[in-house]
């Protein structure tokens, strides 16, 4: 049953993707250049609800956070986020969206997973040099969240309850959604004035 629920979860997701436009390398690039925020407000909106869902569930008892799961901080992982989006900015993919782009028949993105492939069987082989560089050593206790949440048994960075500050958080994602702009450099036509 849980391999039917993840093949349908993932279905639904890909198909959201795509018709919001997620699929489409024109479409990130115009939001990667601020030239049109539509997705960008999708994205935020996404992540700003599943937030407060996830911790207003998890206050009330609906979210077991036994199920949570903390990767630990270290530089590399710092050093592989600014890889992941320098090849999103690049391809016009991000590794979601290229899986979906090539569910629906898009031919530049089998090149753009191919690439990706590449770039982790690269790292599989220099994979002892970049732990000898230091880049996988733990870094501010390891496992943590910024706010720890109360069963979770991770430390928090700071004194603020995670579910508390998850919640917030994702309010002020939300809030951002409704205020961007969906076109900030169009410029509206200036009124004539009147003879």
């Amino acid at each position: 049953m849980s391999i039917f629920l993840a093949l349908l979860i993932g279905g639904l997701f890909g198909f959201v993707l795509d018709r919001i436009g997620a699929t489409n390398p024109t479409v990130l690039g115009r939001m990667l250049a601020l030239v049109n925020l539509g997705l960008m407000k999708a994205i935020l909106l996404a992540i700003g609800l599943g937030s407060i869902l996830m911790f207003a569930g998890q206050m009330i008892g609906l979210v077991d956070v036994g199920h949570m799961s903390v990767k630990t901080a270290y530089i590399g992982v710092f050093v592989g986020g600014l890889l992941l989006g320098t090849g999103w900015a690049i391809g016009g993919y991000c590794p979601g969206t290229g899986l979906a782009g090539a569910a629906g028949g898009r031919r530049d993105a089998l090149y753009f997973i191919a690439g990706g492939l590449l770039g982790a069987a690269a790292y599989m082989v220099t994979y002892p040099s970049v732990k000898a560089m230091g880049l996988l050593e733990k870094i501010a206790g390891g496992k943590v969240t910024i706010g720890a949440v109360p069963g979770s048994g991770y430390d928090g960075l700071i004194g603020m309850r995670g579910d508390v500050l998850g919640i917030l958080l994702g309010l002020a994602f939300v809030a951002v959604a409704f205020a961007l702009p969906e076109n900030p450099r169009k410029r509206e036509a200036a009124p004539v004035a009147a003879e």
